[in-house]
């Protein structure tokens, strides 16, 4: 019979699960009132001025309604600011604010730690297959 911890699925599901734990303990523990969640939204718009909030949504892999409570969370904790679009009154223009930019800046050195901490003990080489790895699983499933 097929044990659980025998299937790459669940050891992939568990990892990330277990590195987000991790990471979010650290930001937590510095004094952070932000999540992972809502860094990566905060990330996603500093790297993509102007998406939309359905391009945000499909670019960290959550809901649109997801979306909207995570940029509201933003926007009453000031890391953005939501204005109406000039041209399409539906739509909304984020922008990140100082204070935004300001975490995004005093976060990255434990992101970075986090990151050395889960990858310790691999090479170069194996990041690279890993990834490589991955990559052919969301092609496969594309």
């Amino acid at each position: 019979m097929e044990q659980l911890d025998q299937i790459i699925f669940y050891s992939l599901e568990k990892s990330i699960k277990s590195y987000r734990q991790y990471a979010q303990k650290n930001i937590t523990k510095k004094g952070f009132d932000i999540t992972i969640d809502q860094w990566l939204v905060l990330k996603t718009i500093e790297n993509n001025a102007g998406m939309t909030q359905q391009q945000i949504a499909i670019n960290v892999f959550k809901d649109y309604a997801s979306i909207t409570r995570i940029i509201e969370i933003l926007v009453t904790k000031n890391f953005l600011e939501r204005d109406f679009h000039s041209a399409d009154r539906r739509r909304f223009d984020l922008s990140i604010t100082k204070l935004g930019f300001e975490t995004l800046k005093r976060l990255t050195p434990i992101i970075e730690s986090n990151r050395k901490k889960a990858l310790k003990g691999f090479a170069i080489s194996e990041i690279e297959l890993l990834n490589n790895s991955l990559n052919k699983i969301i092609k496969n499933c594309v």
